[in-house]
This record gives structure tokens, C-alpha cells and sequence, in this order.
């Protein structure tokens, strides 16, 4: 739970049973999904530079396996929760059944601050934390990811060890992985290029070019970044952007290919101080006059403290649980039209998938081949989810998303029954 009482697995509790709701559920599914398949905790130790030893917490959740292998990424914070992971990855289950892609939901990851850990020490805690999870992970049951504080590296290490204790090499066990061993050319820049694809669509389908669009991006990540690049790309007018340690704005329009260099050669990776901008704070983003915000940070960011003060008439949710369930009320309410997580940011894991296929089968798609088969499935999405709106005659987006996600749970559980 944050500092604020916001808790995320209620959250997506209390969004699910307002899908369930909608679409009239079976209450025995409800009970199936109100809960993970399956929780570890885990306590596991390693020996850090200085030879002494650390003590390191982690988890992984599987939340259901009913419509394939669990899917989901692994995360490094300090503030790291079960119920965060709980949160997310059930909203993998989401993600995964609102594109039709054959996974359930999974999450993990370890408490740790990644910055105060060397290239050895973080290596070493990976290792050990894949080990940890080995009778859990595996091409056919549950494939981890990058996620916040990881990378291609670290799904390179969990691959290594993972392939050196079954005694060959699996490249399906993890995606996200450098592409000189087995990853998918356009893995990593994925969500971001989907989250602009799902940004054009609903744009389109508002009657709305790309003419004297204004953006304003809250974080500047890896999915953040990607997507002010590819909408500056196209012509897009992106007039600020924030990240944990500042934030910079032009109403002209940000020079985000400068604004990248300048950010990768920052102590902090950070955008602040950027000469070419005026600045500005994370909270003062979601009160500008713009076209379309984009939080592409943490959970929580949008909330009944300043959803009131957003302005902007569509929202394309970029990072896991950005909205809490008040502030997407007060937002129907106004009329903002939510393009929901579960939906907007799932780029990467439909190109996970495209990975995870192409590692199965030990051969390899063109960057052209991954880019328009993720619009595909994303433009398709989107229309699902809106004639999902209009048959159920929901407002919110993120709730026809979830009608959408759950209901395709729920026939999986139908058909399949309960062992034994």
C-alpha cells in the first residue's frame, strides 16, 4: 500500500467486480478470479561484493493459467509489495485476453534498490532469485520479462541460468532478451510503439490528424521515451515531458530527439535541466491545456487528489495502474476518454509473444513483419473494446476492456472445467 492508502490489489479487485457486473458473471468465476493461481514468497541469499551476505525478498504471482503459460514481467524497487505484484498480474491476464494473445497474467520481482547494487552484486541476486522460481518458470508454464529497473541483461542472466540447470538452452523461458541470443527484433521499443499505435486509433476514430496534436508525457523511460518518438516521428507536438527528478516544457513542442541525448547522458538519465525548455513538476503536467496525456510512470499518478485539474480530452495510459478507480470516475464523469493499460500499454507483450513464438520455433521475423502484426492486433483490439462499449452501453473504456479480458477468462474456465 502507498503512502497515499491506495491499495493496487484492491483496485483491480474493485474494477473486476464492476466488469463482472456488467457483463453479469457467474459468481463461481468471480470467486476464481478474485484470487492468483498461485503466490511465492521467497527469502534468498547472496553474497555481496564486501563478503558479507544479504538477505533479498522476492515474489511471483501467477494469476491464471486458463487461457495459456503465464506472462508477465520482473521488477527491482525498494517498495515493491505482494499486493502490487498481485495487482499486476492480474492486470496481465487482462492485458493478454483484451489482445487475444494465448497467455495468462504472472508478475514478480525482488526488493532492492538496483542503484545501490553493483554490476556483480545485481547479476548474482538475479541468478539467485531464478533459481529461486525454477520450479515455477518455464516455456510452457509461466515466461518472465523486463520490467521497472530491468532489462535485456537481466533476462540474459535468467535465460543462462535457467538453460544451465535444465542442461540446454531454452530460449522460451524469458523475452525481452538481447537479440544476439534469441530476442525479437522491435522487443524494446514495443510498448511505446504501441501505445502511439492505440493513441492514432483513437485520435482516428475521433476524426482528430496529427496536425497541432499536443502531448504531454508523464515519465521518461524506456516506454516514455519510445513513445515521444514516435510521435514527434509523425508529426506530433509533444510540449512536455516529467520524470521522477523534474520535468521540462515548450509550448512549441519539446526537440525530443535533442531531449533523448541529453537525457541518456544525464547523471540521473533524467530530463531536468534541459537548456531548450521551460520546467516543470509531474503534478503541474496533468493540469495542461493539451490534447492528450500520456503517464508512462508508476501506478497512482492520476488520482481523486488531480483528476479534477486534467484537461485534456483523452488519456492513453502508457504505465501499469496509472488511474486509481476515483479518479476514473471523476474523469467518466467529465467526459476524458481513458484508453485503459490493459489495453494501451500492450505492446510489449504482444511482441513477448511474437519473441516467445519465434523462440519455440527457432526462427526469426523482419522488423517489418513485428511492427505491422503488432497494429494489427492492436487496431483490432481497440475496435473490440469499443463495440464491447456500445453493446454493453459502457462509458468508461477501461471497464468495456476488462468486460472484454473477463469474459474471455470466464469461457476459458467454462470450457475447460475444474480438475478434478
Amino acid at each position: 500500500m502507498s503512502s497515499s492508502g491506495f491499495n493496487p490489489w484492491e483496485a483491480v479487485l474493485t474494477q473486476l467486480r464492476t466488469a463482472a457486473e456488467a457483463i453479469k458473471l457467474d459468481g463461481n468465476i468471480l470467486k476464481i478470479l478474485e484470487k492468483p493461481d498461485k503466490v511465492l514468497i521467497t527469502y534468498f541469499p547472496v553474497i555481496m561484493d564486501d563478503g558479507h551476505l544479504e538477505i533479498f525478498e522476492g515474489y511471483r504471482v501467477q494469476h491464471s493459467h486458463h487461457r495459456g503459460p503465464c506472462k508477465g514481467g520482473i521488477r527491482y524497487a525498494p517498495d515493491l509489495s505482494l499486493d502490487e505484484v498481485k495487482a499486476l498480474a492480474a492486470l496481465m491476464t487482462w492485458k493478454t485476453a483484451v489482445v487475444n494473445i494465448p497467455f495468462g497474467g504472472a508478475k514478480g520481482g525482488v526488493v532492492c534498490d538496483p542503484w545501490k547494487l553493483s554490476a556483480g552484486e545485481l547479476k548474482r541476486m538475479t541468478r539467485r532469485f531464478t533459481y529461486s522460481l525454477i520450479n515455477m518458470i518455464g516455456p510452457e508454464s509461466d515466461i518472465p520479462a523486463p520490467d521497472v529497473n530491468t532489462n535485456p541483461e537481466v533476462m540474459s542472466w535468467i535465460l543462462d541460468t535457467y538453460s544451465m540447470i535444465t542442461g540446454h538452452t531454452e530460449l522460451g523461458v524469458v523475452t525481452g532478451k538481447p537479440v544476439e541470443i534469441g530476442g525479437s527484433i522491435g522487443r524494446t521499443e514495443a510498448t511505446g510503439r504501441g501505445l502511439f499505435y492505440v493513441m492514432e486509433e483513437a485520435l482516428r476514430q475521433r476524426g482528430r490528424s496529427t496536425k497541432g496534436i499536443r502531448v504531454a508525457v508523464q515519465g521518461f523511460g524506456n516506454v516514455g521515451s519510445y513513445f515521444c518518438r514516435f510521435a514527434h516521428q509523425a508529426g506530433f507536438k509533444v510540449v512536455a515531458v516529467t520524470d521522477a527528478f523534474g520535468g521540462v516544457f515548450s509550448p512549441n513542442g519539446l526537440d525530443i530527439p535533442k531531449l533523448i541525448e541529453y537525457s541518456s547522458k544525464h547523471p540521473k538519465r533524467s530530463v531536468e535541466g534541459f537548456p531548450d525548455a521551460d520546467t516543470m513538476t509531474n503534478e503541474e503536467i496533468f493540469g495542461l491545456d493539451v490534447d492528450v496525456i500520456a503517464p508512462c510512470a508508476m501506478g497512482d499518478a492520476i488520482n481523486k487528489g488531480n483528476a479534477d485539474s486534467v484537461k485534456a480530452p483523452l488519456i492513453v495510459e502508457g504505465a501499469n495502474g496509472p488511474t486509481t478507480p476515483e479518479a476514473d470516475a471523476i474523469l467518466s464523469e467529465k467526459g476524458t476518454t481513458v484508453v485503459p493499460d490493459i489495453l494501451a500499454n500492450a505492446g510489449g507483450v504482444t511482441v513477448s509473444y511474437f519473441e516467445w513464438v519465434q523462440g519455440l520455433q527457432h526462427f526469426f521475423w523482419s522488423d517489418q513483419q513485428v511492427n505491422q502484426a503488432l497494429r494489427d492486433i492492436l487496431v483490432k483490439a481497440f475496435n473490440e473494446v469499443n463495440n464491447k462499449a456500445t453493446e454493453f452501453n459502457i462509458r468508461n473504456l477501461r471497464i468495456a476492456a476488462l468486460a472484454l479480458a473477463v469474459g474471455r477468462v470466464a469461457k476459458a474456465i467454462e470450457l475447460r472445467g475444474i480438475f478434478p
